[in-house]
């Protein structure tokens, strides 16, 4: 290859930076988007970068293995042309609070407009954020139908089946001052632990203080949103809103041993029935496998449960996931409303969650929920009870679809309260 052609010829180590200043800052907040200025996180010009990492974080390594086996030219540099939005979103108020939105780039997906005259310049600006539109099959969808829950309308639901949705695909883009006031820690504490705990990878976290923007290597966030979305943020509009952390296990392969897809496949349901009537349904999927403990130590811990004297309990659950990870759960949902924020959502009228995680993170940023909507107590696999219970006893949630004396007959065991 030309060395020309290889950008990192020009990147130097920032042990001990000649510079402290990044040559194109951030105003995070501003209202204006020029004001704000673009996220500049590619490698093709390093004069102009002000984001730690880069643009598909958690791919950048498979990047970095197609360009060393000649498949990725490293300096490509992508045509936006047709790829804007099939469906406006934005801008609205809480994009103009630096304090409401600190984990994604509200303007991730309006860059071929709003940064036009920079990209004509020759600037290599990516979006971060990607809306278009698709119809979703699924096969609990088909029941409700034939259970008579739900009717097609033709519109957000077809005589097939298929319902009609607007979906967004989302990268995580951290305004490092934002996450660390939302996270209660100093700035300089949040970049010390991502600078040791990733590594080392990022010297820019403890050598650059000037940049701001950090692109973590993390998976996203999908939304999917059902009916007309001016029904989001008109103050008579009714939302129903269903956020699931993934679990891949359930989602994908229908493993019993949790409410997952159940709970997921229910929220959807109540989507599409309030889109039906008038409003909009929000699915908020995040990649954060196993509470964000990653599917290796899930699975881990389903071993050390079910090998334990007993079997699996609902009182020893937390405590074995604590021995394997050190933690109940990482999920941590205080970035979790940033999505909700960015559709302009002040309202949620059918909160399809039991989670208290949840409800407190959200209610946190200033979004009322009206109504929280338990999994219906026949979607709970037999299997899951275990689950259930310890959730229970354990404060994730304040109301259970299945009484605990219920959940002992099921599972022929004597349970400590």
């Amino acid at each position: 290859m030309n060395d020309a052609k290889r950008p990192l010829s020009h990147i130097r180590l920032t042990s001990h930076p000649d510079e402290q200043r990044a040559v194109v800052p951030v105003v995070w907040g501003a209202s204006d988007p020029r004001e704000r200025g673009p996220i500049v996180g590619t490698l093709t010009d390093h004069s102009r970068r002000n984001a730690i990492g880069a643009h598909s974080g958690s791919y950048s390594l498979y990047r970095a293995l197609a360009v060393a086996s000649g498949t990725l030219d490293p300096v490509h540099v992508p045509d936006l042309t047709n790829t804007s939005p099939v469906v406006p979103i934005g801008p609205v108020t809480q994009w103009h609070d630096p304090e409401k939105i600190v984990s994604i780039d509200p303007y991730g997906h309006m860059v071929s407009d709003v940064f036009a005259e920079e990209l004509e310049a020759g600037w290599d600006i990516r979006p971060t954020i990607a809306v278009t539109k698709a119809q979703l099959n699924m096969p609990e969808i088909r029941h409700a139908m034939d259970s008579g829950r739900l009717k097609p309308d033709g519109n957000v639901l077809t005589e097939d089946g298929d319902a009609r949705v607007t979906k967004a695909a989302i990268e995580p883009v951290w305004y490092l001052p934002g996450v660390a006031e939302r996270f209660g820690v100093s700035e300089g504490e949040l970049r010390r632990c991502l600078f040791e705990q990733s590594g080392g990878m990022f010297t820019e976290l403890v050598t650059r203080n000037d940049l701001k923007v950090f692109l973590p290597p993390i998976g996203g966030i999908t939304v999917y949103c059902f009916g007309d979305l001016k029904a989001i943020t008109d103050a008579n509009g009714k939302v129903a809103c269903r956020v699931h952390d993934e679990c891949n296990g359930s989602d994908v392969f229908g493993s019993d041993i949790c409410t997952c897809r159940p709970y997921l496949a229910h929220g959807i349901e109540v989507c599409i029935d309030t889109a039906q009537r008038g409003g909009a349904g929000v699915i908020v999927y995040n990649r954060k496998e196993g509470r964000a403990l990653g599917e290796v130590t899930k699975f881990l811990v389903y071993n050390a449960r079910k090998r334990q004297q007993g079997g699996d309990r609902a009182e020893t659950y937390f405590a074995r996931t604590e021995c394997v990870a050190g933690a109940q759960d990482m999920r941590f949902q205080e970035l979790m409303p940033d999505a909700l924020l960015w559709l302009g959502i002040a309202r949620i009228d059918r909160f399809v969650s039991m989670s208290n995680m949840k409800y407190d993170a959200i209610a946190r940023q200033g979004i009322d929920i009206v109504e929280r909507v338990p999994i219906p107590k026949e979607l709970v696999p037999d299997d899951a009870s275990v689950e259930m219970l310890a959730k229970k006893a354990a404060g994730y949630f304040s109301e259970m679809p299945v009484a605990p004396d219920e959940i002992k007959q099921t599972l022929g065991r004597g349970f400590d309260e």
